[in-house]
């Protein structure tokens, strides 16, 4: 008889780990989710008006340097190379990000090579600031107060809905300069975005005669008697019907709106000026420059404290909620047949591919193990 396993969430997460499980023979799985399609917040649809691909929760572009998450995915469905390549609206025009030796020799009105940026940017710096304590601290100590004030001020404020100065400065958590002409977003190896769309690569893994997907439908806590094992990758507090509490995230909230042609020439542009009440637009045919489209459909970004009833999208993991947190995870500890696993469950902000490869790690656990020693969290929310 086969291990009955609950899984509560059909995103990533959820949908990679019940696949590696399924496919030893041992184990089925009945999944559920509270929305009406699987992929979660990376859920892509085609839109009606335009026929463009739509990434519905905002832009998802695949990176990663882990080969076999790479070789996961690819095996879902064809990814095209993508390189993302962000620009921001400032107070003194537009730039490239993140801020390369073109951002720095436009932005100062300066012909500088390498070595001679490096040394110019490196004298704008607050050497006062001797260790960090906060976002503004750590983006002073490197940068200094010209390039704080334009690129990260206003589009932090906006992001996390608080002054940056009582902002951790683990989220910076790197000098966000090069001195080169790379504009690249991000230095993964393997960078892409699926052809089909994410929620296609997340239906094939889930089709499985061994995988029950339940849509529209919630996993209740008090139905864990129900299986052998549960893997929740709702929200920790949640579970816990939020007796001590909720924990802070922050939301998102999306204005549509379509053009003929195109729009702003990019797929993201960040508007980091705090005046601008939302904090980027994003160009969604870009995402897919393979395709040709007569219109375009853009989406406005506004970040806002999550309430009772919004999506969460990422962890505040203020000084509050880390105590509240602790708490929770005290009780995770001692839950019995439960598996805590994802950016909610294990209330932490991570990239998809980050939670691809959690889950496929996770799953060897699993299948090396007895179920009464697979782990409490995919990763622990306290490391």
């Amino acid at each position: 008889m086969k291990t009955h396993i609950g899984i509560a969430g059909a995103g990533f997460a959820g949908a990679v780990l019940a696949r590696e499980l399924v496919e030893s023979g041992k184990f089925r799985v009945t999944m559920f989710d509270e929305r009406p399609h699987v992929a979660g917040n990376c859920h892509t649809e085609r839109d009606e008006e335009t026929g463009v691909m739509v990434h519905q929760y905002g832009p998802h572009i695949f990176n990663t340097s882990r080969e076999d998450v790479w070789d996961y995915v690819n095996r879902w469905g064809k990814f095209e190379p993508f390189v993302n390549r962000v620009k921001a609206h400032t107070a003194k025009g537009v730039f490239s990000l993140p801020i390369n030796l073109l951002t720095i020799n436009q932005f100062f009105q300066r012909c500088m090579g390498p070595a001679e940026a490096r040394d110019f940017v490196g004298g704008l710096a607050d050497e006062s600031i001797k260790e960090p304590r906060s976002f503004e601290d750590q983006a002073m100590k490197f940068l200094g107060r010209d390039f704080y004030m334009n690129f990260f001020y206003g589009y932090t404020k906006k992001q996390w809905g608080v002054e940056p100065s009582k902002l951790p400065a683990s989220i910076l958590k790197r000098l966000p300069v090069r001195f080169n002409y790379d504009d690249n977003y991000y230095n993964q190896k393997y960078q892409g975005i699926p052809v089909s769309g994410y929620t296609e690569i997340v239906k094939r893994i889930l089709d499985h005669h061994d995988i029950d997907v339940r849509l529209g439908m919630r996993l209740e806590p008090e139905r864990k008697r129900d299986f052998d094992h549960v893997f929740w990758s709702g929200p920790m507090d949640g579970f816990y019907n939020f007796q001590h509490g909720r924990l802070g995230y922050r939301t998102l909230k999306f204005e549509r709106f379509v053009e003929t042609g195109d729009y702003q020439g990019n797929p993201v542009i960040n508007y980091c000026e705090e005046t601008v009440p939302f904090t980027r637009i994003a160009e969604h045919k870009h995402f897919t420059p393979w395709e040709t489209h007569e219109k375009t459909v853009c989406f406005k970004e506004y970040s806002a404290l999550c309430g009772e009833k919004d999506t969460p999208y990422y962890p505040l993991r203020m000084n509050d909620d880390k105590d509240l947190l602790e708490r929770y995870v005290k009780m995770a500890e001692q839950e019995p047949n439960v598996t805590f696993i994802g950016r909610l469950g294990t209330y932490r902000y991570l990239d998809m591919h980050v939670v691809i490869g959690e889950s496929l790690d996770l799953a060897k656990i699993c299948l090396e193990k007895e179920s009464s020693q697979w782990p409490k969290f995919s990763a622990h929310p306290l490391s």
